[in-house]
């Protein structure tokens, strides 16, 4: 058998020689492979990737990446959009101030640190939104809440230092403003992100719009477009035009730099940003070209200083809130979360007319720096329309920033005489009658000598008369005009002091008030009612003795939501013969009596003044028939808070409440009621009250005594060490004027040359020519007594025949010459 040949090409090896490298393949087509394949057409041979190339990855690897990153980026979004929940809104965003407005509607203040105000998105015009439209976001209604390209390229400047960039939509302006804060931060980007996609699926635009209006800030410390409104042109924002809204949606881009008034170097730059946002309008079709062509750039107004609480602004603030909350309108908390619109009753023009009132007549003459006196001096007041009870001014002090208790609604000064009329009111309320049985009216006679023992009561109390004047019988008429204390502290033990407090307190006086116990010394004014406190009692006095409650509050708002307010229902608290009739009293104590100054109002007038104990007090409280006031000063040391004498401020030996507080008054009172004709009172009086007095003069020269009363002695003549004298003894040089209450009446010849010294009790009077030469018959009773100022003038000095010397120069003593050398107080310093 022979060898099988081997194939061509085929070299053999020796078996004997060693294999020098690995065999070569065939080079033969089909060479190596395995019987019976065969190679597909078109398919060559995989080469390997040699050198850098086997660096670089296959485009399968590319894919795979992206595919993978795809995915993670879906799971991190899906992820972020489950797990990033809507936060709470931040404490800035809700930050709200209230808003406190003149009962015209007018800004009167704002509390708070933030300048906000929310409204709804009705309150807003139409062309107003499309005007931040057209500035901040023209596809807002259309587009989707995030806008990913604006997004990736504001992160990106942030993160490389680029500076800051927006190019948000709205709803992510909304959510950086509403739920995050201004920080620039990638965490603060991507947190936007996500709330700002959910909240495009949960909300409506129109919730997200007007969000986005009521977070803005628009410059001049205004956040929200009400604040702007008002900050710019002093309006809401219901009442802005087209062309001041394009203006309010250029601020938006750059508050500081835009504003025109504040920056006019920036004023072309801010007009071009203006001209953008209402062509923009006119390319959505939201503003007609021809209205476009015709719009003028609407000047915004002067900045203001922010209308914080500084001058009255504060204490009208602080009472206002004290009676949301005392009458549980609001509670503290639910106040001090702020957004509420509060229209009040202040007139805005009777609450400038009040401050300059004060000013006038009395803080421009203040110079603490050459008067220490002059530190102590403060002032109050309120005032009232009786008909509504609405307070339409008040004056609480000289700049609520330097001086925070409200003088108006303090509660540590007495009233003094200003109380006497409640306990006259009370007497003709309770018919009161005297210890012997006569009805009290204007014409009763009572024993005025200063320190008379009270008679009937359980407590001894005899009360000085200011000055230490003895008056001797006088009518209660005229003790209210010369604000006498002995006879209302007799009064009021004849009503029943317990009667006294309850009509007070029917009239407004709060029951609560401090130090007012029902004994005779309440007659004198011992309690502490504030200013606001008689101002409502003394309202009820100018309505006939019907009580409307006084209020501050004309409506409460808060997001379209109106708070309920109390009732407030008049009720007949004394009847009104008690109210007119002592009503009619106290229009002589203006005309006649301690309240003169209060005439140079113009107006007829029904008024009492006071002056409290050590004078740290001095008060005018006073009415015509459709406005009351009360005005009162106070004296307080400024840097302990004690309570002061009023002594030798404003270069016066003392103040009285017929002084500058009477003087406020008229001022005050002059222009509140500028415009209007005057009115007359309509008074319905008590039988009798206008009958003269019927006793006739004794033979001592007074009016007749009641019976069953003893008549005490006239007193030495008074003196009061350590205490001011009165100028020249009376009120002018001769009584009021030059005798009577001209000639002789109470100085030159009243108290001093014709009253008990010269022509009265002494060398004319009882002695020389008292009783009979120039004490009965020449100046006492015939031609200076009852008919030319005895018992019917009381301790007047006459005023028919004393215009003439006769009384004042022959005679009187006693109701008729007055008190002794200069110890008779001039009126603005009587009670």
């Amino acid at each position: 058998m022979s060898d099988q040949s081997p194939p061509p090409g085929w070299t053999p090896r020796d078996p004997d020689t060693p294999p020098e490298g690995p065999p070569t393949r065939p080079q033969t087509p089909g060479a190596g492979r395995t019987p019976g394949t065969a190679q597909k057409p078109g398919r060559q041979a995989r080469r390997k990737r040699t050198g850098w190339r086997r660096a670089l990855p296959t485009w399968r690897m590319l894919l795979g990446g992206f595919l993978l990153v795809v995915l993670l980026l879906i799971g991190a979004l899906v992820a972020g959009y489950l797990l990033v929940d809507i936060p709470p809104a931040n404490s800035a965003a809700t930050a709200q101030s209230n808003v406190y407005l003149y009962s015209d509607g007018s800004q009167l203040a704002h509390d708070g640190e933030v300048n906000r105000v929310n409204i709804p998105l009705s309150q807003i015009p139409r062309t107003v939104q499309e005007a931040v439209l057209a500035a901040e976001d023209r596809d807002f209604h259309s587009e989707r809440a995030v806008d990913p390209k604006a997004m990736v390229r504001a992160a990106w400047n942030t993160a490389t230092g680029k500076g800051t960039q927006s190019g948000s939509t709205i709803t992510q302006q909304y959510v950086k403003n509403y739920y995050l804060g201004q920080e620039q931060t990638i965490k603060r980007k991507v947190k936007e992100f996500f709330i700002a996609i959910k909240l495009g699926r949960e909300k409506s635009k129109n919730y997200i719009l007007e969000g986005y209006l009521n977070t803005s800030y628009f410059g001049r410390n205004a956040y929200g477009i009400q604040a702007a409104a008002q900050a710019y042109y002093g309006k809401d924002a219901a009442d802005l035009t087209t062309a001041e809204g394009a203006y309010l949606a250029t601020l938006l881009n750059s508050p500081s730099s835009f504003d025109v008034v504040s920056h006019p170097q920036s004023r072309p730059r801010a007009l071009a940003r203006w001209n953008y946002v209402l062509d923009g309008m006119v390319k959505k079709n939201w503003l007609p070209a021809a209205e476009r062509a015709t719009t003028q750039f609407p000047e915004p107004g002067k900045v203001r200083a922010a209308a914080g609480l500084s001058g009255q602004r504060g204490y009208l603030v602080e009472a206002i809130k004290d009676y949301i909350v005392e009458h549980k309108i609001l509670d503290d908390k639910t106040l001090a979360e702020g957004g509420y619109r509060i229209t009040t009753t202040i007139d805005r023009r009777r609450q400038n007319a009040f401050a300059e009132a004060v000013d006038a007549q009395m803080v421009r003459k203040l110079d603490p720096e050459k008067r220490k006196a002059d530190r102590v001096v403060r002032a109050g007041g309120v005032s009232i329309d009786p008909a509504t009870g609405k307070v339409v001014a008040m004056y609480g002090g000289i700049d609520y920033t330097k001086q925070y208790v409200n003088n108006a609604t303090r509660h540590d000064y007495q009233v003094a005489s200003t109380f006497k009329p409640f306990v006259f009111a009370a007497a003709v309320e309770n018919d009161s009658r005297t210890q012997d049985g006569r009805r009290i009216t204007p014409s009763t006679i009572y024993n005025g000598d200063n320190k008379r023992p009270v008679v009937g009561g359980r407590i001894r109390f005899a009360p000085e008369n200011e000055g230490q004047v003895s008056y001797g019988n006088i009518t209660a008429n005229t003790a209210t005009d010369l604000s006498v204390n002995a006879v209302y502290a007799q009064m009021a033990v004849d009503v029943g002091t317990a009667k006294v407090k309850d009509t007070a307190i029917a009239l407004g006086i709060p029951a609560d008030t401090p130090n007012f116990p029902p004994v005779p010394a309440m007659a004198l004014g011992t309690l502490q009612a504030s200013v606001l406190d008689m101002t409502q009692a003394y309202a009820t006095l100018a309505d006939h003795g019907r009580r409307t409650p006084y209020t501050f509050l004309e409506k409460i708002t808060k997001g379209g939501d109106t708070i309920g307010l109390p009732e407030r229902t008049p009720t007949q608290a004394v009847s009104r013969e008690a109210a007119d009739t002592t009503t009619s009293m106290l229009v002589s104590v203006v005309d006649n009596g301690t309240g003169t100054a209060a005439l140079a109002a113009g107006r007829p007038a029904a008024g009492k003044t006071g002056t409290g104990e050590l004078d740290r007090s001095a008060w005018f409280a006073a009415y015509t028939p459709d406005l009351v006031t009360v005005v009162a000063m106070m004296g307080q040391d400024p840097d302990t808070g004690a309570l002061e004498s009023l002594y030798n401020a404003l270069g016066e030996s003392r103040i009285g409440g017929g002084g500058y507080p009477a003087r406020i008054w008229a001022a005050y009172t002059k222009n509140a009621l500028e415009g209007s004709d005057p009115v007359d009172f309509d008074l319905e009086l008590q039988p009798g009250a206008a009958q003269p007095p019927p006793s006739p003069p004794d033979r001592t020269g007074r009016p007749e005594e009641p019976p069953g009363e003893d008549t005490p002695n006239p007193p030495e003549r008074p003196t009061r060490p350590g205490r001011p004298t009165w100028p020249d003894g009376g009120r002018d040089n001769g009584g009021q004027d030059n005798g009577g209450q001209d000639n002789g009446g109470r100085e030159n010849g009243g108290q001093d040359n014709g009253g008990r010294d010269n022509g009265g009790q002494e060398n004319g009077g009882q002695d020389n020519g008292g009783q009979n030469q120039g004490g009965q018959n020449n100046g006492g009773q015939t031609q200076g007594g009852q008919t030319g100022g005895g018992a019917t003038q009381g301790a007047r000095g006459g005023t028919t025949q004393g215009t003439t010397g006769t009384t004042g120069t022959t005679g009187g003593q006693g109701a008729n010459g007055g008190a002794a050398d200069g110890t008779r107080p001039p009126s603005a310093f009587l009670e």
